[in-house]
């Protein structure tokens, strides 16, 4: 048996798709698209790819798509003064602010300094409480577990009822992840354990899982005897393991022995060209909620 591949590049496109053509119903009813700014501090090679990815992917659904890139040695009071402006910016319905920042400036607090109807990264103690809390209270789920779900659900693997492991206990995937297959509803409803690298006997937690996510950012943690014959495997893991001679490209592995679990998983995602793809298309799906709740 050879697993189904979940492709988050084929279904990213999908998403973006439906995003195009509410952002077209949009402008035809308001005359106006969503607006996202992103705001860059420094210029972190790998943050500024991102952002660039970003920028086009807005621009490419019709979005207002405000850059404003800072210097590294700005200041915390400025910086905030920045996002409250954006706060207060009626043509603005999202604000994202590119991790990480300098070490000057205290990441909290600039987090917690975004208006939580403009949060469309889902960091905002307001939006993690409305996780929690689940059903209607949720805005703006964190974008790489949004992505997650909408694997899992444009998969076709069944969720109700179903043996959930998260492997990873972050803030930005295990938990928020874990929360929301445990929530009541559609892609949902599934009994979910949280088990992490300290985890005493983790293979046999694995091995119960009608539904594996691998959040644990180590290379092959995952090996093939401790998935479930049939189970979805869901790998969020992009670890460097070496540069590519050829082509001086990273290297890059996920937490599953791929080949090898392909061989004994039901569905499982690729590294890369499955979950990584997903975390803008999430971005995008957020902002056009807030713009469309502003809009109402």
């Amino acid at each position: 048996m050879t697993a189904e591949l979940i492709s988050g590049t084929q279904i990213r496109k999908e998403i973006l798709a439906e995003l195009s053509e509410e952002v077209r119903q949009m402008k035809a009813k308001h005359g106006r698209g969503p607006g996202l700014v992103t705001i860059l501090v420094g210029e972190n090679p790998a943050s500024i790819s991102y952002v660039t990815l970003k920028i086009k992917t807005a621009e490419e659904l019709g979005f207002h798509e405000v850059q404003d890139s800072q210097p590294v040695d700005i200041s915390e009071a400025d910086l905030l003064a920045l996002i409250d402006k954006y706060n207060n910016d009626p043509t603005i319905d999202g604000i994202l602010v590119q991790l990480p920042i300098p070490k000057h400036i205290d990441e909290k607090k600039v987090l917690n300094a975004i208006d939580p109807d403009k949060d469309v990264d889902g960091f905002h103690p307001v939006n993690v409480g409305r996780l929690m809390i689940g059903g209607s209270e949720v805005k703006y789920p964190p974008c790489t577990p949004a992505g997650i779900q909408e694997l899992i659900v444009r998969s076709g693997t069944e969720t109700s009822g179903a043996e959930v492991v998260v492997v990873g206990r972050s803030n930005i995937v295990g938990k928020p992840i874990a929360m929301m297959m445990a929530q009541k509803g559609a892609g949902a409803n599934s009994t979910v354990t949280i088990v992490h690298t300290r985890t005493k006997d983790l293979a046999a937690h694995c091995k119960r899982a009608d539904i594996l996510i691998v959040a644990a950012g180590v290379p092959d943690l995952v090996k093939p005897e401790w998935i479930k014959p049939g189970a979805t495997v869901i790998d969020v893991g992009v670890n460097r393991v070496g540069v590519n001679e050829t082509t001086g490209k990273a290297i890059l592995k996920g937490d599953v022995d791929f080949e090898a679990a392909k061989k004994i998983a039901g569905k499982i995602t690729p590294v890369p060209g499955g979950v990584g793809p997903m975390t803008i298309a999430m971005l995008m799906k957020n902002t056009v909620k807030s713009a469309w709740l502003r809009l109402a």
